[in-house]
């Protein structure tokens, strides 16, 4: 836990064992922002369940609560060796004072809306302007980051391949995709970096990130200006 650092949590760790990255590097990813989902398929990194997928396994079992939790995935002893031999893919407890609050727990999750950037008031902001028109089209953001839930509707993953990194946390999921996130909010959460991760510290290295994988051909110039919207977000 002390390798982890601030504000990075490893909720994969209990159920195969991986504290560490092949390269030796802690395990553990940023913890997404729980605000704006209300319509958002997928909340954490790797799509490994829904928001109310996790709400059960945080209660049932890192949270040692009394109640049932199922998942037959969890049986994989070579995917899951820790999660298999514990037999926590069918936990059931007597009395279940767990899933009756599960549908008043989502329900308030949906219900936090993403915060408003103070960079949204500004209406004159010509930079963000243009990176508008950059964002829905050279720097191709809006194929994946779909306004205004700025993630795609629907099955919001896509594989290492598609976006150009390694599959260590992707594997660790049965789907071995990564979720688009979200970017609404974007200007609360600047520290600690950016992709699960945060291994790219600030968002120019996003941004030099794709446009390299994708040959996207954007100028210095034009990558402020797409951060210069993606703050109004």
């Amino acid at each position: 836990m002390n390798s982890w650092g601030p504000g990075k949590f490893d909720a994969e760790l209990f159920l195969d064992g991986k504290a560490l990255r092949p390269d030796g590097a802690s395990a553990a990813v940023l913890i997404p922002p729980a605000f704006g989902l209300a319509g958002v398929n997928m909340g954490t990194w790797t799509g490994f369940g829904s928001t109310t997928y996790w709400n059960a396994l945080v209660a049932n079992l890192e949270m040692h609560g009394a109640g049932t939790f199922y998942d037959p995935r969890l049986t994989d002893i070579v995917q899951f060796p820790v999660a298999a031999k514990a037999g926590f893919n069918d936990v059931r407890s007597v009395p279940d004072v767990i899933t009756a609050k599960l549908a008043a727990l989502h329900f308030y999750q949906l219900a936090i809306p993403a915060p408003k950037s103070p960079a949204a008031a500004d209406s004159f902001n010509l930079a963000a302007i243009q990176g508008e028109a950059l964002f829905n089209g050279k720097a191709q953001c809006s194929r994946c980051h779909v306004a205004p839930l700025f993630t795609e509707p629907g099955f919001n993953m896509h594989t290492p391949e598609e976006i150009g990194i390694d599959n260590f946390q992707a594997n660790r999921s049965p789907t071995r995709m990564y979720r688009t996130a979200p970017l609404k909010g974007l200007s609360t959460h600047m520290k600690g970096g950016f992709y699960h991760d945060g291994r790219f510290a600030t968002l120019p290295a996003v941004l030099d990130h794709y446009d390299t994988f994708l040959r996207l051909g954007l100028t210095p110039g034009e990558k402020s200006q797409v951060i210069a919207y993606l703050m109004t977000l």
